[in-house]
């Protein structure tokens, strides 16, 4: 099976509540290092981002070890990758500074990729694609009758003068969960994604109306809420976190969540047995700096269904 991932690569600076410091890659390459992970040799997974020309040789060189990623849909270009620093107060709370945003990726990048099995498209910095893009991305996918996953994740963040990320709402949020397999959000982008401020079965209420099949808010170590569209209502439903010795960086568990979710689903078609899979995986990887034990997830891959073949 195929899947294209979507979204802007960063290079993460993580500052921990106990004074340490982890250095890694960071945003869409934990939706992508996952799907490596959690996918079979057989899967492909075409990842479609820009990456900052210093950066580029090195980053593909990290992908090679994944025979799963085809790397040709991700492209060069000649500003600095996005920085991130993520200052954390508590172990989940945390101040976020990004510096050289990448431009939103076109469309004439994204378009060879969509000949495929799902889409997903992740928000890492809120800029990764525009509106319009998200709408061409619609009308091919929805004519393949194509799954479209979407992380909300930074869309509800904007940037201060001293690159400073903080919440605000986003008037067009209707627009952008048009339509959508999932749309992903945790729950303080769920308290802010909307002007009206809407609560979370009021925000589920309005988003299943606009033709989107369900809504996930993630609730870190207390687990996840699925809305899901059912005879035209929005059926709730709750599964709970998963207990730990100690967490120890919660920094990319949403983009775990997220692409664990599209690997389980495309091969069982069941939405709450993915929701279950994919917050198994996102707590694992709570207890895990950075991304540099990403490859740790492959202890979660899926396994093929055994074909038994009558020899007569």
């Amino acid at each position: 099976m195929t899947i294209t991932v979507i979204g802007h690569l960063c290079l993460d600076v993580i500052d921990h509540p106990n004074g340490s410091e982890t250095q890694s890659y960071g945003g869409i390459f934990f939706s992508v290092a996952t799907l490596a992970n959690l996918l079979s040799t057989s899967d492909t997974i075409y990842p479609v981002f820009g990456v900052g020309k210093k950066e580029y040789d090195a980053f593909i060189e990290r992908l090679r070890i994944y025979p799963n990623i085809d790397t040709s849909g991700i492209y060069r270009f000649d500003a600095p990758t996005n920085q991130v620093r993520l200052v954390y107060t508590t172990s989940a709370k945390r101040i976020e500074c990004s510096k050289f945003i990448a431009d939103p990726i076109p469309m004439k990048k994204i378009e060879p990729y969509l000949n495929t099995d799902m889409v997903l498209v992740n928000m890492i910095s809120g800029f990764d694609i525009r509106l319009e893009t998200l709408d061409e991305i619609r009308m091919v996918v929805g004519e393949k009758h194509t799954p479209l996953y979407m992380d909300v994740h930074s869309l509800t963040l904007g940037v201060a003068e001293d690159f400073t990320r903080f919440h605000r709402p986003v008037d067009t949020w209707r627009r952008w969960l048009f339509m959508l397999h999932a749309a992903q959000m945790n729950e303080e982008e769920a308290a802010i994604v909307s002007p009206e401020k809407l609560d979370e079965q009021s925000l589920s209420n309005h988003t299943l109306t606009l033709h989107t099949n369900i809504l996930i808010v993630t609730r870190g170590e207390r687990g996840c809420t699925l809305f899901v569209a059912e005879r035209k209502r929005a059926k709730r439903f709750d599964i709970p976190g998963i207990s730990l010795r100690q967490q120890i960086d919660p920094t990319g568990c949403g983009d775990v969540f997220a692409a664990a979710y599209c690997a389980r689903y495309m091969k069982t078609k069941n939405i709450l047995n993915s929701a279950a899979y994919a917050n198994n995986v996102a707590a694992f990887k709570a207890q895990l700096p950075g991304s540099t034990d990403i490859d740790k997830l492959s202890s979660f891959r899926l396994q093929e269904p055994t074909v038994e073949v009558n020899i007569s």
